[in-house]
């Protein structure tokens, strides 16, 4: 019957005049919707809206300051600005120089580039960085995956010069990645390391570096290059012969000092100076002792000659030939993206707490350059470290001026303070690590995932026991597969429910979360809660006719009004491709072979524009079975269905087609 033969029913018209029309979005030509594109997945943020209607020179003036942070706060700089950043600086100086030494023997390298590594990258990042609160660093997780992964391939004892230009070129690498990263506007990848996985992974990498520190507690020579607790603990146990108990007293009383001037400065955060002061204190009272009680005759191990003088360039030590590139390669990029996920977290942390923005892709591009540069002046792989941050948040510092200064008494300490540290004791290096590892351990954080979400909770303690019981590669390999796993999952297996009428309202909601709604009789209502994708139309085409089964017998048990029209709530699919409109074809197929009519309810304008270019409304749906809302796409059907009581759904004609 056509529309023109067709006398509509009483009421018909002025329901259709209180409807709305399903409008698809005006056609775009290719380049346009390409570059419309682009510009959404690439620069949610719109960098160069600023450069709009701007002059040459101030679209200049803006680019410096855009790709140049220092430029942006440098003219507003002042004295009491200053005052505050050299405060700053001075006091994670006083941290960054033991923890660098420190971290330096973590990654089996000379400790003189724990210090190398804290003059230059700090005062590059000040230039590019855009951090206000980030203080530039080495950090324990990053140096303990340089030493492992690199001594799998040479050992740094037996040939020391090869493993230091292996250590370079990671660095380099690393720097690579990241400002790639930066440059491309590529950060989603880091993404993928999700909380849950940072939390165990940092967890984990934690409770391994702390045990391997019982060498220089014990003041054991030979100790496994395995990271694994299972081999530590073996190599620990197996040589209590050779146990100085010289070394485990002075180790013990440096960590219980260490970890009680932290809790103090927790307890107290007005004298957080006292925590952050604490390690160098512990160096200096350390080469005290040994100084004047020969500790080093008697099993004491300490640092030794440190040399004086300013970071040697090293550029012409990278290296970039076969066969042990691609282990630089490997180590580089895997370290890189630990380190730009802790330096880009501890940024965001802190300028949330001083209510301000940081560009990631900008802090992207700062980490790599600083790597790059650190490269060349025999620095290895540095970043923003959360306990040298919070030491510098806590200091008052304003600006990254407290970098340079902190970067200035590095370079004092390089020229004419490393003879000092010939007598700094192993073991007092040791307890600094352990000390600030524990810090790591955040047990509340996965105590928190368990309480919300069991599943991230499994991601956190599979980082945590692939790290301790396997190694740190493999840790981190199982919680990012995990975590891509459930992203998978997540598009694979979207959520469906049954949507109901709130009583007294016009408004419709998933029955499971709000017991009160009910549905309606004749109807179906189904949300498909994403994106129609080949990943997940086999899944939805299955569930949708699972749940038309399952009405229809509820239907006949409880004698119900019989199943009339099934409504597609398709608020939340933003897209759809050619395997979800080839499912919607036989979705249509099916309910039509029962005698059942399908509606769509909110359809987007993307989903509108695919499901018309490719006939699936002119051919078999219609345009008239398309409603603006759930709320008129059920009001039109139930108009039907009093209308037409007896008739099938599939044999009524369009109503509202006037």
């Amino acid at each position: 019957m056509g529309t023109e033969d067709y006398t509509f029913p009483e009421g018909a018209e002025e329901l259709h005049r209180r409807h709305h029309t399903v409008e698809a979005p005006q056609p775009q030509p290719f380049l346009k919707s390409l570059q419309y594109s682009l510009k959404e997945t690439l620069f949610p943020d719109d960098p160069f809206r600023q450069f709009k209607n701007q002059n040459a020179s101030r679209k200049v003036v803006l680019g410096l300051k855009y790709f140049l942070p220092i430029f942006e706060w440098a003219p507003r700089y002042n004295f009491k600005f200053f005052k505050s950043d050299l405060i700053a600086g001075i006091t994670i100086a006083s941290l960054a120089i033991p923890q660098g030494i420190s971290y330096a023997k973590l990654a089996n390298l000379p400790p003189i580039l724990g210090l190398y590594s804290s003059f230059v990258p700090p005062l590059v990042y000040a230039v590019l960085g855009s951090s206000r609160d980030l203080a530039v660093g080495t950090v324990a997780v990053a140096s303990l995956l340089t030493g492992a992964m690199l001594s799998k391939e040479v050992d740094a004892e037996k040939d020391p010069k090869l493993y230091l230009h292996l250590a370079f070129t990671a660095t380099f690498f690393a720097g690579v990645l990241e400002a790639s990263l930066g440059i491309f506007r590529l950060g989603f990848i880091v993404d993928f390391l999700s909380h849950a996985t940072i939390v165990g992974f940092m967890g984990g990498a934690a409770t391994v570096v702390s045990l391997q520190q019982l060498k220089g507690i014990f003041g054991l020579k030979h100790f496994t290059d395995a990271t694994d607790v299972i081999s530590v603990m073996r190599s620990v146990f197996s040589q209590t012969h050779q146990w100085r108990w010289e070394s485990g007293v002075l180790g013990c009383g440096f960590l219980f000092f260490l970890l009680s001037t932290r809790y103090f400065s927790t307890k107290k955060p007005k004298f957080f100076w006292v925590a952050a002061m604490a390690p160098l204190t512990s160096v200096i009272l350390g080469s005290l002792l040994v100084y004047f009680t020969h500790a080093e005759r008697h099993g004491v191990q300490v640092i030794g000659n440190l040399k004086k003088g300013l970071n040697p360039l090293s550029g012409s030590d990278l290296i970039f030939t076969s066969p042990y590139m691609a282990t630089a390669v490997k180590t580089g990029l895997i370290t890189g993206i630990i380190a730009l996920a802790e330096g880009i977290a501890v940024g965001r942390s802190f300028a949330m707490f001083k209510n301000y923005n940081i560009d990631g892709n900008k802090e992207m591009i700062a980490f790599g350059m600083m790597n790059i540069v650190g490269s060349f002046t025999s620095c290895y792989l540095t970043t923003g470290p959360f306990s040298r941050s919070a030491v510098n948040y806590n200091a008052g510092c304003k600006t990254a001026v407290s970098n340079i200064v902190m970067a200035i008494a590095v370079m004092i300490t390089l020229l004419f303070l490393t003879p000092l540290f010939y007598y700094t004791p192993l073991v007092v290096l040791s307890a600094i690590i352990i000390s600030a590892m524990l810090g790591l351990i955040d047990y509340q954080a996965a105590i928190h995932l368990w309480k919300v979400d069991k599943f991230d909770f499994l991601v956190c303690m599979s980082a945590y026991v692939g790290v301790v019981f396997g190694s740190v590669e493999i840790g981190l390999v199982v919680a990012v597969a995990i975590s891509i796993a459930r992203l998978l999952l997540f598009v694979s297996r979207p959520k469906t429910a049954v949507k109901g009428n709130i009583p007294n309202s016009m408004i419709y909601r998933n029955t499971e979360q709000y017991p009160s709604s009910r549905t309606v009789p004749g109807l179906l209502i189904l949300e498909i809660d994403a994106p129609i994708y080949f990943a997940n139309a086999s899944y939805l085409r299955e569930r949708i006719i699972r749940w038309i089964d399952e009405e229809e017998d509820r239907v006949k048990q409880s004698g119900e009004s019989s199943l009339q029209y099934i409504i597609l709530d398709m608020s939340a699919v933003g897209n759809i491709d050619t395997s979800g409109i080839s499912m919607m074809e036989e979705i249509k197929k099916v309910i039509d072979r029962r005698a059942l009519k399908l509606v769509l309810a909110n359809p987007k304008g993307e989903v509108v524009k695919k499901l018309t270019r490719s006939n699936f409304i002119g051919d078999h749906l219609g345009k008239e079975w398309m409603f603006l809302t759930v709320g008129e796409a059920v009001e039109a059907c139930s108009f039907m269905l009093h209308t037409f009581k007896n008739e099938p759904a599939s044999t009524k004609e369009p109503w509202n087609n006037v």
